[in-house]
Order: structure tokens, then C-alpha cells, then sequence
């Protein structure tokens, strides 16, 4: 059972920066699509970033050119660099690691900006 957990959340104030990690549990080369979904109370999950096996990346509009998503294969980690954080970023940011085995979520970890 592949079991991703992730780990970097924590307070920042606006501006601030924070690199989340996910700590896949498997063997990422063989990854198909991996990602970083935020959600909020209340909210459903959405996605903020992906990633695929050819590495090509996706963003959400409202984190275009101030998230970046990456993967490091030597560690079965991705990562998502956050920068310029404001405080609609807040929410528990899950990783997806999809594979053809099946589509496992992490617990999460929750990411919040102080304004």
C-alpha cells in the first residue's frame, strides 16, 4: 500500500515562503502524475499543481508563477515551492501520487498565512 506523507506546513505572514514536501513511499520514476491539491473547510479539494512522468507541470491560475513543483526521483520526493504567500493560500495541502498500481492521497498538512 503506497502511503504519501507530507511535511512543511507550518504559520507564515504574507510574502512569506514555504516548501512543502512529500515523501512518496514508492518508486516516483514510475509515478504517472503526482500533485499538490489545497482544501478549506467546507471546500472541496482542488489541485494547485501537477506534475507528470515526462515532468511537464500544470498550475492553478491563482498560483501561476509563484508555486513551483518538483521532483526529485534519488529521494521519491516531490516538492512544491510556495513563494509570495498570501493568505487565500491558507488551507491543508495534500500530494497525489498516481500510479499504475492506483491513485493514493497523503493525511496532509496545513499551511497558513497570516495577513
Amino acid at each position: 500500500q503506497v502511503q504519501p506523507v507530507e511535511s512543511g506546513g507550518g504559520l507564515v505572514q504574507t510574502g512569506g515562503s514555504l516548501r512543502l514536501s512529500c515523501d512518496a513511499n514508492t518508486d516516483i520514476a514510475r509515478a504517472t502524475v503526482m500533485a499538490w491539491g489545497r482544501q478549506i473547510p467546507g471546500k472541496e479539494r482542488k489541485l494547485v499543481a501537477t506534475i507528470s512522468y515526462g515532468r511537464d507541470t500544470g498550475y492553478a491560475e491563482t498560483v501561476k508563477g509563484r508555486f513551483t513543483i518538483f521532483r526529485d526521483n534519488t529521494k521519491n520526493t516531490f516538492y512544491l515551492q510556495m513563494n509570495s504567500l498570501v493568505p487565500e493560500d491558507t488551507g491543508i495541502y495534500y500530494c497525489y501520487v498516481q500510479t499504475t498500481r492506483g491513485m493514493y492521497w497523503g493525511q496532509g498538512t496545513q499551511v497558513t498565512v497570516s495577513s
